[in-house]
């Protein structure tokens, strides 16, 4: 059994232990279920900002350890103060260290959109996703049939959540579709969990036209993200480069002013 297969294994359990303990019904007394939610898809398409979704990460199943006693009030409001375009917020325990406090924490304290990133498997786990302060989810192509899709990101809009569909090769192309709001390509195998930042140029023209593009693991350098974002991707999910620092945020503030010099120094106008 490989370490995604581990990992949806245990969250089938979790999120049955989790609908026990907190019924739909109490969920959608969270003050958030009267919230407007934040547009992702804006915030990556604004020409003031670079399109970086910066990541809270205590951990990961490749690295092991990260940065476990991450300040998660700093950590967001010093990447919103560095010019992210968004926050990107780990809630799965076992393997990534996270919890759902941590999200409402980063909603608590910063006006832009927040994304959930977890395993989604089932309904419910979408009506959570608004009852802890999410604007935005994430739907893996290689866990969720089309239908599931399909049906998770209708309820997703309806909740007034917007989806992200993340996709790992050629084989998922076919789950690509305006029913998402956000396509990312995973430089990452989640099987072997190797990375190659070439996946997202080779699957680029192959996305839909209309849908707002982004390229997630393995950005290296100020100039990986140069090279995706001349290609044409509007954001970069980006989590390590920055947790494996002891503060996150100030290793996030000189990553962008870097990337806003090379893009200067190659005259390129930010079109996001």
């Amino acid at each position: 059994m490989n370490i995604l297969d581990q990992i949806i294994q245990h969250k089938r359990r979790e999120v049955e232990e989790r609908k026990e303990l907190f019924p739909v019904k109490l969920l959608e007394k969270s003050s958030y279920f009267q919230s407007p939610s934040v547009s992702l898809k804006h915030y990556l398409c604004r020409t003031d900002k670079i399109g970086i979704i910066a990541e809270i990460k205590r951990q990961s199943p490749s690295l092991g350890t990260i940065n476990p006693h991450v300040d998660v009030e700093r950590t967001s409001i010093g990447y919103m103060q560095a010019g992210a375009s968004a926050l990107s917020v780990l809630t799965d325990t076992r393997f990534f260290g996270g919890k759902n406090a941590d999200l409402t924490v980063a909603r608590t304290f910063n006006y832009c959109p927040v994304l959930r990133k977890d395993f989604v498997l089932d309904a419910y786990q979408i009506v959570e996703a608004k009852s802890i302060g999410a604007d935005a989810i994430l739907l893996l192509a290689n866990v969720l049939s089309k239908t599931q899709v399909k049906q998770f990101s209708d309820l997703a809009h309806q909740l007034g959540l917007e989806v992200v569909l993340e996709i790992h090769s050629e084989d998922e192309l076919a789950y690509c579709s305006t029913d998402v709001d956000v396509i990312g390509v995973n430089n990452r195998d989640l099987k072997t969990f190797n990375v190659d930042i070439q996946q997202s140029l080779r699957l680029l023209e192959q996305l839909p036209s209309e849908v707002v593009k982004i390229s997630e693991s393995g950005i290296r350098d100020a100039e990986d993200l140069v090279v995706l974002k001349q290609a044409g991707f509007n954001g970069f999910l980006m989590g390590e480069r920055f947790m494996k620092h002891s503060r996150p945020e100030k290793a996030c503030l000189q990553f962008i002013m870097e990337v806003r010099k090379r893009l200067a120094e190659k005259g390129v106008q930010n079109e996001n």
